[in-house]
C-alpha cells in the first residue's frame, strides 16, 4: 500500500495554501498567537507568488513586483486556534488596481471549512529608485485576474 499525497480542497476562487503552525506559535494561554495570523498569511503569499516568478532575493532594484509596502492590515478573529498542526490560508485579490491591490484571506482549517481569522491587505507598487507608487507589470496583473474573488 503506498501513501498518497492529500488533494488541496477546491475553493471557488483563490487559493487555498497550506501553513503549519507550530508549538511555539502558541501563547501563554496555548492560542494561537495574534501576531501569528499576518505572518503566516505572508508566508502564504510569499510562497504562491514565488509559483508566479514574484520573488525578493535581497536586490531592491531588481525586485521588480515584490518592491511593494503595506498600506493597511485589517484583520478579525473569529475563533481561536488552541493546536499545532496544518491549517490552511485561503487567499485572493478583491482588487487589482494600476499600482495598489487589495487582497482578502481567511486563517482556515485545513480542507477550507472553518474560518478562524479573516481579513483585507492593501499593497502598494513601489519603484525602487524613488519609493514612490509604481504601476504592476503586465505578467503580474495577469497572475492577480486569475486571483480575482468574482463579484457577488
Amino acid at each position: 500500500m503506498t501513501a498518497e499525497a492529500p488533494i488541496a480542497p477546491a475553493v471557488s476562487y483563490g487559493r487555498l495554501i497550506p501553513v503549519t503552525v507550530h508549538f511555539d506559535d502558541l501563547d501563554a494561554l496555548g492560542l494561537l498567537h495574534n501576531a501569528r495570523y499576518p505572518l503566516m498569511v505572508e508566508r502564504a503569499w510569499t510562497e504562491l507568488w514565488n509559483e508566479y516568478g514574484v520573488r525578493f532575493d535581497g536586490d531592491w532594484a531588481a525586485a521588480g513586483d515584490a518592491c511593494n509596502a503595506v498600506r493597511e492590515l485589517r484583520i478579525g478573529y473569529e475563533a481561536p486556534v488552541t493546536r499545532p498542526g496544518t491549517y490552511a490560508v485561503h487567499l485572493w485579490l478583491e482588487r487589482l488596481g494600476t499600482t495598489g491591490l487589495t487582497y482578502g484571506f481567511r486563517f482556515c482549517s485545513a480542507d477550507g471549512t472553518r474560518t478562524y481569522a479573516q481579513g483585507t491587505r492593501v499593497l502598494v507598487r513601489l519603484d525602487p529608485a524613488t519609493m514612490r507608487p509604481a504601476p504592476w507589470t503586465e505578467t503580474f496583473r495577469v497572475a492577480g485576474r486569475a486571483l480575482l474573488r468574482p463579484a457577488d
